[in-house]
């Protein structure tokens, strides 16, 4: 028997059809074991030596494989054919000689389509693991782990709020603010553009001044209204005669087939796919031999690919559209993996496949393929020049003609913004020297020069890989944590900087300037590359990175809290305190007009704050640069409370807008939620009366309440939860609808219910990057990081614990693996043992299972590292 090792399970069924009843095929589905979430994983003082762990989720599987290949002749490793998928053969090999079930025949063999015949060609041509590839991953996933779990720690003690960092997410990150840096540091110009209105032969189009009072314009040479009005008039009173006309053929050529990043670049442009969805849709397509490996840097098809797509075009069109020989491209990506096919179809037969997303991405991957072997369209630009008598006003209109589409008959790419280009697509009507075509209107626009855009993920992805940063076959998972982590939030397909982001960038420029610097990650790849190209040495290029890192991150660690905000209060001066248009300090406070203002650190995050606190409250978000009019500290009356008489008054805190009833100590407060568009009076009673009794459950006698949480408005009854939609369901509810909705609550087994408030909250934990909570749970207070709840001591009080100790317990709880599965326990076994029986098995139970059923294939060590 031949055991075959692929990454999913969809593909093994597959696979084994085509190889037959000698071939078991199992999968490993993607990495089975990664580095243990502790310190001490790599050991730079062992020559960067790595301890690994196998993920609590492939137990079932990897003793499948294990007791499969002890009765293998031959081990076929046949992962995906992708540095990754070297690693995680190279995993497979080193586990079973771990577990002495080897086989003495081992072999790799990689394919790029899941079709019969390339699955039995690969076959017959297998290799042996490429340990230059396994080097470069083994140096990647060592760097991403010291990055991460070196600095990480550093960040959320020196920043308070702060989540963990990454070597490539961070660059991405920081490409995001520098963009709303340059935002915020525009300064828009006024410039106006002329245009007439004009008819030939019963055809319209528009011409534009282009040089006025004998001087050519350029974009900005019209710049008030003055002007613009002048040369306005003078359009309108001269007689402009066609003094020019030109001619030009012009050849588009159509673009390869899709790579990575152009596909996750394209389907965000025409289909509004994320880069992550982009990737599961092909990751779909593929296994399910739809397309080929959609994990490539190559722009080069097969020849019989080539040979299929010629073939296809001329079926579908005339001869005149396959070109007279076939297209050859050649990849502009450094050190790609050009043993890869480019994405195509695996048969050009097929237009159409599948239904919904994977109809449509299909679809996208179909077109571009064959565009990429057809004809060039044939264009025809067409200049018009016309001048007035004076000769010293000119106009001149631009059109372009299609005389042959081409490819452009199949598809044409997307583009992330409009360019000038698109005013010239018209048609011209036709036109010799001497016309003088009528004038029908002429107009001045008033334009002003607009800020660079901010970036969408395609545009992000593209950004990326022009300057060399990380990999496109990360993009996708690398742009998920900046999103996850709340560091950007999007709107309208574009990334903007949330205040967490924008001050995590800040602080790494300021004490890590050269770890998140373009060129130095730009480096880091090239050396990456050269490692698997066999010209480097992987611990050499560790033992480099790690001689500057530690001492750097050691430095900062010492730091005091308020040396480091201190250094951050200087270096964020000009966008926290900007000047003032009347040239007064922008530090003074405007609250009590004597104090100075400076940045402070909270346990929630950063904040402004009055040098002369407590006397004086004043703060202002940090997000809130210069203390605009909506900065805080100026408090607004909103009336006084009908029963007690005191005033009430919305105020802005450091944690965002709230109302306040009375004063000092005993005053109320609550948040005022995102979903009240105008609060009044009425309102801001409403909210400081929450928790609202609903009424007493019918069954329980229990009370039933509504209230809002840090997860939003929700109902509550004797210990369970259940979700409202809006802030208005909070005092609309009844109690039969409330009834309702608890009971349908505990019938999905919580998942509409709202999570249990925490007890504690801490940053994020360093490796995992989820935020740290101490909850009150079934069996007992925990801390989480929203993936391992490990219980406190019996000797800890929950109020008590520190973020320290949530990261120490967390650590060695995942570092222990999830529980092993539930035994009954034996009838002789003493009665208090059971409880600690079931609860040890309570997480297997929840998740483990669950997850071995039905995890879906993933490369789990490249997703988080990037």
């Amino acid at each position: 028997m031949q055991l075959v090792i692929v990454e999913s399970p969809a593909k093994a069924k597959t696979i084994e059809k085509y190889l037959g009843k000698d071939y078991k095929v199992l999968a490993s589905y993607g990495h089975v074991r990664d580095l243990p979430p502790k310190d001490g994983s790599v050991r730079p003082d062992e020559e960067f030596a790595m301890d690994w762990e196998l993920y609590g989720d492939k137990q079932r599987q990897v003793k499948a494989i294990t007791d499969a290949a002890k009765d293998a002749d031959r081990l076929i490793l046949a992962t995906d054919p992708d540095r990754e998928g070297e690693a995680i053969s190279w995993h497979v090999r080193e586990l079973l000689a771990k577990r002495k079930a080897l086989p003495k025949d081992v072999q790799r063999v990689t394919f790029n389509a899941i079709t019969k015949e390339t699955v039995t060609k690969a076959m017959t041509q297998p290799r042996e693991l490429d340990q230059d590839l396994i080097d470069a991953y083994l140096a990647r996933r060592a760097l991403d782990y010291l990055f991460g779990f070196t600095l990480s720690p550093v960040l959320w003690r020196k920043l308070p709020g702060a989540k963990s960092a990454g070597r490539v997410q961070s660059v991405a990150l920081r490409l995001i603010v520098d963009r709303e840096r340059e935002i915020e540091a525009f300064k828009a110009q006024e410039y106006w553009s002329v245009a007439a209105q004009m008819a030939h032969d019963g055809t319209d189009f528009t011409a534009k001044l282009v040089t006025f009072d004998g001087q050519k314009l350029d974009r900005l040479t019209l710049g008030d209204e003055g002007t613009a009005m002048r040369a306005k008039a003078a359009v309108e009173a001269g007689a402009f005669k066609v003094e020019q006309v030109e001619t030009k053929p012009h050849r588009r050529n159509p673009q390869p087939p899709f790579t990575t990043s152009t596909l996750q670049q394209e389907a965000a442009r025409k289909l509004g796919f994320s880069a992550s969805q982009a990737m599961r849709v092909a990751q779909s397509l593929y296994e399910a031999g739809a397309i080929t490996y959609m994990r490539t840097d190559g722009v080069q098809m097969d020849p019989s690919a080539i040979s299929a797509a010629r073939a296809a075009i001329a079926e579908r069109f005339s001869g005149h559209y396959v070109p007279e020989k076939p297209r050859h491209y050649e990849t502009k990506a450094k050190n790609a993996q050009e043993a890869h096919e480019a994405i195509r179809p695996t048969e050009f037969t097929k237009d159409r496949f599948g239904s919904g997303d994977e109809a449509r991405l299909y679809d996208l991957i179909f077109k571009r393929a064959m565009a990429s072997q057809m004809a060039s369209a044939a264009l025809e630009r067409t200049t018009i020049t016309m001048r007035d008598g004076t000769g010293r006003n000119e106009l001149r209109a631009t059109g372009t003609v299609v005389k042959f589409p081409g490819f452009l008959a199949v598809y044409e790419e997307g583009r992330d913004n409009k360019s000038d280009d698109d005013d010239e697509a018209g048609l011209l009507p036709f036109m010799k020297a001497g016309d003088m075509p009528a004038k029908k209107d002429v107009t001045a626009e008033q334009h002003f020069t607009q800020p660079p855009p901010r970036f969408s993920e395609a545009s992000l992805v593209k950004r990326l890989e022009e300057l060399g940063i990380g990999r496109p076959s990360t993009y996708a998972s690398t742009i998920q944590v900046i999103k996850d982590r709340n560091y950007v939030r999007t709107e309208k397909n574009r990334f903007f900087a949330e205040e967490s982001g924008r001050l995590l960038t800040s602080f790494l420029e300021r004490f890590f300037d050269r770890y998140v610097a373009y060129d130095f990650t730009a480096g880091m790849e090239d050396q990456l590359d050269n490692v698997s190209g066999g010209r480097e040495e992987w611990k050499v290029l560790l033992a480099n990175f790690w001689r500057d890192f530690k001492p750097k991150s050691d430095e900062v660690m010492e730091k005091k809290p308020s040396e480091v905000t201190e250094a951050l209060d200087e270096f964020l001066s000009d966008y926290l305190f900007p000047p003032k248009e009347d040239g007064t300090d922008p530090r003074i406070c405007p609250k009590c007009e004597a104090g100075r203002l400076s940045l402070r650190g909270g346990r929630y995050g950063a904040f402004i704050a009055c040098s002369n606190y407590p006397e004086c409250k004043f703060t202002r978000k940090f997000a809130q640069p210069g203390g605009s009019a909506d900065g805080g500290g100026d408090d607004e009356a909103l009336g006084q409370d009908p029963e007690t008489g005191l005033d009430i008054v919305r105020r802005t805190g450091r944690f965002g807008p709230y109302i306040q009833l009375g004063e000092g100590k005993e005053a109320k407060r609550a948040s005022i939620p995102k979903d009240i568009d105008e609060l009044n009076l009425e309102w801001a009673i409403k909210l400081l009366s929450l928790p609202r009794p609903v009424g007493q459950h019918p069954e329980s006698g229990k009370d039933i309440t509504a209230s809002i949480g840090r997860y939003g408005p929700y109902l509550a009854h004797d210990g369970k939860y259940a979700k409202l939609r809006s802030t208005a369901e909070v005092f609309d509810t009844g109690m039969n609808a409330a009834v309702s909705m608890l009971a349908d609550a505990a019938n999905r087994g919580g998942a509409s219910r709202t999570k249990a408030e925490p007890l504690k909250v801490f940053g994020a934990h360093p490796v995992s990057g989820g935020e740290m909570k101490v909850m009150e749970g079934r069996y007992g207070p925990y801390v989480s990081d929203g993936t391992t709840n490990a219980t406190l001591p019996r000797d800890m009080k929950p109020e008590d614990i520190t973020e320290e100790q949530a990261v120490t317990l967390i650590t060695e709880k995942a570092a222990k693996g999830p529980a092993k599965g539930k035994k009954k326990a034996p009838a002789k076994k003493a009665p208090a043992k059971k409880p600690a029986a079931k609860k040890a098995a309570a997480p297997k139970a929840a998740g483990t299972k669950t997850a071995a059923k039905k995890a879906p294939a993933k490369k789990k060590p490249a997703e988080a590292a990037e």
